[in-house]
């Protein structure tokens, strides 16, 4: 079991927000021993679910009389039953009882203007695991092929990973959208959700994921709304100085997970190999997703970017952890970089008034040439990051 670098506040409430399987309730347990003064709510429980909803006061009826506020109340999948939250808001205050509320989605506590505790409950999140956090059971190559959800981790052999992705996706596509009722035609977005992947890190193009998908560029967004939603993906937004402009211009989709980003476009049946276009973006994809991880549990006021001209000169990630520091990252996925093929985008790094232009790769040395830092991939992460 791995330590994971996750670490919400237990002097306060907190929600644990993450997809399915990023390991919640046993970081919970882990934060949580079981002993009196914790009781667990499992609202995946279809018995106590259907009592909920029926009558969300029976909530209060489960909380034992003598809890306070050295007692703690854990609520798995509390978005299943939104209404809780006022519940819990009431307990907060009456009876200080601290509680952790765990959720796989933010779609229906969205829609339903659930109540979120105006900062009485402290906001986390939690990821696949990191390379931080596995150290040297890390493998590059099995993470772009299979990523980094723990329980791929118990499987040793192909064919049961490949089984597990499968079965997340069936199960994604199940519970949480056909049972949701999420959306009324289920048959398109299956398909988008193909395309989407396929289309992992590029510009979204909704007109076109549109024709393949057989539905319309309305639904296309409301899709990929859904996804984010569904902590299934985020979006990696256009830089522009100004914020207005960064809002309206076209952004990049990226899922959160390699593994199921894999088993979506339908290539699972063939290994990403070093040398590979599919090689390339699943390289970016895979340290795009790392910063994400670490800006997140290290509470980062950082935002990221991307940056691509009308010339296609670009910049893979850009790191504003203000308007004076920025960084900005080019991802290689090569063990060599062409110094001649990086410049435009150094000097474009140089046009935003980047502090620092980092090429990330997988050359096993650091080096320097005239501003532009090249370094492993590994070092730039610890350099980023301060592990």
């Amino acid at each position: 079991m791995y330590q994971r670098d996750c670490k919400p506040l237990v002097s306060n409430s907190f929600f644990l927000f993450g997809a399915r399987g990023t390991g919640k309730s046993t970081l919970l347990k882990q934060l949580l021993p079981s002993s009196e003064k914790v009781l667990w709510i499992n609202l995946l429980d279809n018995n106590l679910y259907q009592k909920l909803v029926g009558r969300p006061e029976t909530f209060l009826e489960l909380i034992p009389k003598n809890f306070d506020h050295s007692c703690w109340v854990v609520a798995d999948e509390i978005q299943r039953v939104p209404e809780l939250l006022n519940l819990v808001h009431l307990l907060i205050e009456e009876k200080k009882i601290k509680f952790a509320l765990t959720g796989s989605s933010a779609r229906k506590l969205k829609r339903g203007g659930a109540n979120l505790l105006a900062g009485r409950a402290f906001l986390n999140s939690l990821y696949p695991l990191s390379y931080f956090e596995m150290g040297n059971d890390f493998n590059l190559d099995e993470f772009l092929n299979w990523g980094s959800l723990p329980k791929i981790f118990e499987y040793k052999d192909e064919l049961s990973k490949k089984e597990y992705l499968r079965s997340y996706v069936s199960s994604y596509i199940r519970e949480e959208i056909k049972e949701e009722q999420i959306v009324r035609q289920l048959d398109p977005f299956v398909r988008f959700l193909e395309v989407s992947a396929q289309s992992n890190g590029e510009i979204i193009n909704a007109a076109k994921i549109a024709r393949v998908a057989g539905t319309d560029s309305k639904a296309v967004l409301r899709y990929f709304q859904i996804l984010e939603d569904t902590l299934l993906g985020f979006f990696l937004e256009p830089y522009h100085t100004s914020v207005r402009k960064v809002q309206t211009a076209k952004a990049k989709f990226y899922l959160f997970d390699p593994g199921i980003r894999h088993c979506l476009d339908g290539t699972l049946d063939s290994k990403i190999l070093p040398g590979s276009s599919a090689f390339g973006r699943a390289f970016e994809h895979f340290f795009i997703l790392e910063c994400l991880k670490q800006k997140s549990y290290q509470r980062r006021e950082e935002r990221f970017y991307y940056l691509r001209t009308k010339d296609d000169v670009e910049i893979d990630l850009i790191i504003e952890r203000s308007r004076r520091d920025i960084i900005a990252i080019e991802i290689k996925s090569g063990t060599q970089v062409d110094d001649i093929e990086i410049k435009k985008s150094f000097n474009l790094a140089k046009d935003i008034k980047a502090k620092r232009f980092i090429v990330v790769c997988r050359e096993k040395h650091r080096r320097n040439v005239d501003g532009i830092e090249i370094m492993p991939w590994e070092e730039a992460l610890k350099e980023l990051y301060g592990q």
